[in-house]
């Protein structure tokens, strides 16, 4: 006996949607940098997210907290000047994420002709730069909200945000978080210049001493190691493997994206992974509790050791943590440990992609 499918004529002229507290869900994801919605779609759906000025408004809501504690950060320490500096930093990187997604996202895909921009996983009434913008926002400030599948973004677009997280989402970060894991880089360059000049590594009136550097450093590379190390297991177990969505190296991205945002508390994904199982529910949460609670007890034993410290004037000698030359320091020590750390992963996962999309080829 065969299976014969059974073919009914109905004519459907309603469509139920659940509906519920939405709006009030909207401002508490945003401002507090949560990003779950209530619709599964997120901020794609037009009820979440109508129209683009409510996309404004829900970005700006996202970045308004974040951006406003670095200056908070000035006024407790009595030194604006240098809390300006670390916002020049962070709007810097966060912009040249921006521009290098917007434009790979923009260009157009050999694969499919050549046609216009990828919109592919966007909503039309957003449009690419809205999509990239707003990738870039709530992966740089860690807000899990999407309003595009990062997915379904062309290869080198899709590593922005990607880089974003994995950098430790400093870029302004979640309320509190992203301070201290730009601090950390702080204190690191701090450290590496004044050994530079001859001079003992001052911050904020108190001497650093190796105490504070080697902290500063496990703040740093915890979290990178437990991205790194768990995703280099997934690849080599059949666990790992058989939830992929897409092979090669797309689907390296994918298990890359999905440790990353584990590690730097995110919540959104490269969604063609199915991390709903057991492998991927246990390597992600240890993942979670690694990459959150490390960098707390770093950044408690730091506090602790300067607390005891003296205060001490400034000097001649007192390298200034202000200014263009102490910005584009920082902006070097982020860069160079986030690409020492993270650059051959990015090899094997979108830049080799996007090379072999150049030549035809899809995963």
């Amino acid at each position: 006996m065969t299976n014969v499918p059974v073919m009914v004529d109905a004519k459907v002229d309603t469509q139920p949607i659940p509906l519920g507290g939405v709006a009030a869900f909207e401002s508490i994801k945003q401002l507090f940098t949560n990003g779950g919605g209530w619709y599964n779609v997120n901020s794609a759906h037009p009820f979440e997210n109508p129209t683009p000025l409510t996309n404004f408004l829900e970005m700006l809501a996202i970045i308004v907290v974040p951006m406003a504690q670095v200056f908070m950060f000035g006024l407790l320490v009595g030194n604006t000047k240098h809390a300006w500096t670390l916002f020049a930093v962070m709007l810097g990187l966060f912009m040249l994420s921006f521009a290098g997604a917007w434009y790979f996202e923009a260009q157009p895909n050999p694969v499919t002709g050549n046609y216009a921009s990828n919109m592919e996983g966007k909503e039309q009434r957003i449009g690419v730069m809205n999509s990239t913008l707003w990738a870039t926002a709530c992966t740089a400030i860690d807000n899990g909200s999407v309003n595009s599948m990062h997915d379904s973004y062309m290869p080198l677009a899709g590593m922005m945000p990607m880089w974003n997280i994995i950098v430790g989402e400093m870029l302004f970060g979640g309320i509190g978080c992203g301070m201290y894991c730009m601090l950390f880089h702080v204190l690191i360059t701090v450290f590496i210049a004044g050994l530079m000049i001859g001079r003992t590594p001052e911050y904020l009136g108190k001497k650093l001493d190796a105490w504070v550097a080697t902290w500063a450093v496990i703040g740093v590379l915890i979290p990178n190691a437990a991205i790194l190390l768990p995703s280099a297991l997934a690849v080599m177990v059949p666990q790992g493997l058989s939830s992929l969505g897409n092979n090669g190296p797309h689907g390296f991205s994918e298990i890359l994206y999905a440790f990353g945002e584990g590690a730097n508390n995110n919540g959104s994904a490269f969604a063609g992974l199915n991390a709903n199982t057991p492998f991927y529910n246990i390597s992600i949460g240890i993942v979670i509790f690694i990459g959150r609670f490390i960098p707390i007890i770093a950044a408690l034993a730091i506090v602790g050791r300067l607390a005891s410290k003296k205060t001490v004037e400034a000097s001649a000698g007192t390298l200034p943590t202000h200014g263009w030359t102490f910005g584009l320091t920082l902006t070097g020590v982020i860069t160079v440990v986030a690409a020492l750390t993270f650059f051959p992963a990015l090899c094997l996962g979108p830049m080799v992609e996007h090379g072999l999309m150049l030549l035809g080829r899809t995963f």
